[in-house]
This record gives C-alpha cells, sequence and structure tokens, in this order.
C-alpha cells in the first residue's frame, strides 16, 4: 500500500473513533472528554500505522512504544485532573451560546471533527517514521529522535506534576509557580510536548520521510499560538496580577536561566 492510501485509511479510523466520542458526549452532556483522548487517539493512530506499513522493524516498535507511553501518559494526566469537576468552561460557554437543544449537534463539527482532522495531520511523521526506511538501520537521527524525546517528556510529565503538587495546596491559591521546571520556562509542558513531537520528526526525517514533518510542524503552530502557549498567556495576565514580574524575569517557552 502506498503512503497516501494508508494515511487516508487512519482518517477514516480516526473520524469513526471522534464519532463515537461525540455520541457519548452526547449522552452524557459533557463535550470535555474529547480532550481527555487526545493522547490516546495518537496511540491508536500509530498503532494502525504500525500494523499496516512496511518500514524498519525496530523503528517501528521505537516509535510505537515512544507514542504509546506519551499518549496514554496524556490522556491518564488529564482525566485525573479533571474527574469530577464537569464540563470545561470553555464547552460550557460554547453551550450557552448555542443553546442545549442545538450544540449536541454543533459540537460534532465545532469540536469532534475538527480535533479528528488535526489528529490526522499531526499524525503524519508517526507514519512516515515506519513507512519509510525499511532498508535503513538506525542512525544518528533515530538517537537524536529518543534523546529529544526524552528530554521533552521529562519537562511535560514533570512539569505536570509540579504543578498539580502545587495546585493540591490551598496556600497557593493565587499564587504563580516559579520553581523546578517552571523556573526556567513558563510553559515545560508545552516545551516538552513540542520537544517530543520533533523527537517524533527527527525519527521520520531518519527514515527518509520529509513532508510528513509538516505534522511536527503543525502542533508547534498549535501550541504555541493557537491552544497552547498564547491563550493560557492571556488568561493568567488577566486572573494573575503577579504574572507580569515572572514573565519579566523566566523564558516564555524554550528553557533558560532566569533574568535577574
Amino acid at each position: 500500500m502506498t503512503f497516501l492510501q494508508i494515511y487516508l485509511q487512519a482518517l477514516l479510523v480516526i473520524m469513526i473513533m471522534m464519532s463515537v466520542l461525540w455520541i457519548i458526549s452526547a449522552i452524557l452532556k459533557n463535550v470535555s472528554i474529547v480532550d481527555l483522548f487526545w493522547g490516546a487517539g495518537f496511540v491508536l493512530a500509530a498503532g494502525f500505522y504500525f500494523i499496516k506499513a512496511d518500514g524498519s522493524d525496530l523503528r517501528k516498535i521505537i516509535l510505537l512504544f515512544l507514542v504509546s507511553i506519551w499518549g496514554l501518559r496524556l490522556s491518564f494526566y488529564l482525566t485525573w485532573r479533571n474527574y469530577g469537576k464537569g464540563e470545561d468552561f470553555r464547552y460550557r460557554e460554547f453551550r450557552k451560546k448555542y443553546g442545549e437543544n442545538r450544540y449536541w449537534w454543533i459540537s460534532f463539527f465545532q469540536t469532534f471533527l475538527l480535533q479528528g482532522l488535526l489528529m490526522w495531520l499531526i499524525s503524519a511523521p508517526l507514519l512516515g517514521a515506519q513507512y519509510e526506511g525499511a532498508d535503513r538501520n538506525l542512525g544518528i537521527l533515530d538517537y537524536a529522535g529518543v534523546i529529544l524525546w526524552t528530554i521533552g517528556f521529562v519537562f511535560e510529565a514533570g512539569g505536570d506534576y509540579q504543578l498539580a503538587v502545587f495546585k493540591a495546596n490551598p496556600a497557593n491559591k493565587g499564587k504563580v509557580l516559579d520553581t523546578g521546571f517552571w523556573k526556567y520556562t513558563r510553559h515545560p509542558n508545552y516545551f516538552g510536548d513540542t520537544a517530543v513531537w520533533w523527537g517524533y520528526g527527527l525519527i521520520c526525517l531518519s527514515a527518509g520521510g520529509y513532508l510528513p514533518l509538516l505534522g511536527s510542524l503543525l502542533m508547534t503552530a498549535l501550541i504555541i499560538k493557537v491552544s497552547g502557549v498564547a491563550l493560557l498567556e492571556k488568561s493568567l495576565k488577566e486572573q494573575k496580577p503577579q504574572y507580569k514580574e515572572y514573565i519579566e524575569k523566566t523564558s516564555a517557552f524554550i528553557p533558560w536561566f532566569p533574568k535577574k
């Protein structure tokens, strides 16, 4: 099978998965479940590519292993963090805007199909790494990709853990976390997520895939400009006056030593 044939089949699989999630969300009246499945959805895509693609067996195993650890950790973490908190405020606002009688079907196009399409586009390097390079042994780019993935995973998981511990202490309400990973970057989890995806990109590049790197680029753009850093920065500036001081001394994204 060609790259495009496998890639389009994956689109169908992802859209079926998102449609099932939408039905469940309509029954539960909770669109937030789409976010909980974001990481696990990539595990499903990587597993589908693993079955269909004929690249290097060792590279395929490494790639699937890395994606599974990252994706399942993210889904379990988001499920734990949001358990018992009801629907996310963003979706509650949309529900009010469109009305209860309309939002159940509007959410299918606005949220589930949109996220499914983004998931499919972003997953390109996961296919490229497993489709190309059947005759290529592991090289320096594969090892560099694994190292970059490891750095990213540590920052993402470590940042999430430190933030969860910080928020669990009532004395920290309204304060800004500026220790641990958060001392060196205002967004260690988003930086880590980006590094993880460029780790996949390097492995894809080592296999001989170039165009699929657009998936890593799209994920980076979403994290920095759309749903991640930009959105959160705007919210925190409004909610926490001391965040301005934190901005002045702490790197925005790439970890670096704080300014004095």
